[in-house]
């Protein structure tokens, strides 16, 4: 028993659906004479109480109309059993019965029933019941689809953009921190070493004879080189805490907060010793055979009135020295009054 849908009174893709669950054939043909002229509502009728859960999350149905009085099942059992159902336990549901005692009408409302009918009801009633019933809930779920849809693009939107900020973090040859993130990183553990009266440490390295590198292996070759480099400075990264950044060109740098000068070094050796261990063929290096590195380490415990630039400065210059004194090795900053 069907009848057809209207879009003056179906919302989005729900549409008023009812399900009728009484035993007896003669209600059914009346409830859908009753709404025969309502054509934007369509009808069915289960006589079997069993199937009843079932076919309402099958046609989806907007209310239930349900009588109370039934041989092989209880009407108020039904209603707990549609209540506890997860895909049924918030269709409304309109009890039908032929009693109006207040005590069944009582505990058909504790249990969850939304509507209480004498049978038959006046059609006009019946039909503002229905109508009024099934719009709320058409309503509801309409408003939990536009929340779980909402709640689904705030999370797309939200991975896109972390998706989006790390890609705007990291340099896209060597797959570690770009030098945008670098400078961000230095300047936020600079003002913390400060409020903690901390160390901070920082290393800048240089590879050796890259242009020459470039030159006799062409710049597929020199990216190559670059990658493997920026693995091999990684894997002398032990903290969470320390950054290693490709700072530009052929230069890397790393931050290593919480660091005096002597753990800087010990890092420092540790990467130009896995730089070695590489043995990146170099022929044209003039410090050897394989591809070396030059290291500049600084340390400070900064103060108040100062800038991380200092830091930066006093890494590039044990970088200088480092590649003045013959390239392939760790040079650390001179100690003055204020480093550590």
């Amino acid at each position: 028993m069907r009848g057809t849908t209207n879009s003056n009174y179906s919302m989005g893709h729900h549409k008023i659906t009812i399900l009728l669950i009484d035993d007896q054939i003669e209600i059914a043909e009346a409830l859908q004479q009753a709404l025969s002229s309502e054509d934007d509502i369509e009808f069915h009728y289960c006589q079997d109480p069993s199937k009843a859960i079932r076919l309402a999350a099958e046609i989806n149905a907007t209310v239930i109309l349900q009588d109370l009085a039934m041989p092989e099942i209880d009407g108020l059992m039904m209603v707990r059993y549609f209540r506890a159902n997860k895909a049924c336990a918030k269709i409304p549901i309109i009890v039908l019965s032929a009693s109006t005692k207040t005590p069944f009408k009582s505990e058909a409302f504790m249990l969850g029933a939304n509507d209480y009918l004498v049978k038959l009801p006046d059609t006009i009633e019946l039909i503002a019941r229905i109508r009024y019933h099934s719009l709320a809930y058409i309503n509801q779920l309409e408003r939990d689809e536009a929340y779980r849809a909402l709640k689904e693009s705030q999370a797309q939107l939200a991975e896109a953009n972390s998706n989006l900020q790390k890609l705007s973090s990291i340099d896209g040859l060597t797959g570690i921190a770009n030098r945008r993130i670098f400078d961000e990183t230095l300047k936020k553990e600079w003002n913390r070493a400060i409020r903690g009266e901390n160390p901070i440490s920082l290393i800048m390295i240089d590879i050796d004879c890259f242009k020459l590198y470039n030159d006799h292996y062409g710049h597929q070759g020199g990216d190559r080189c670059l990658k493997k480099v920026a693995d091999g400075l990684y894997s002398a990264i032990h903290r969470e805490s320390d950054l290693l950044a490709r700072y530009g060109g052929e230069e890397f740098s790393v931050v290593l907060p919480d660091t005096d000068i002597s753990g800087a070094i010990r890092v420092a050796e540790e990467m130009h010793q896995a730089i070695k261990a590489l043995r990146i063929a170099h022929v044209k290096s003039i410090v050897g055979d394989i591809v070396s590195i030059s290291i500049g380490v600084s340390a400070q415990v900064p103060q108040s009135d100062t800038e991380p630039e200092i830091l930066v400065a006093a890494a590039d210059q044990a970088l200088y020295k480092a590649k003045e004194d013959g390239r392939d090795r760790v040079q650390s900053d001179l100690v003055r009054p204020d480093s550590i």
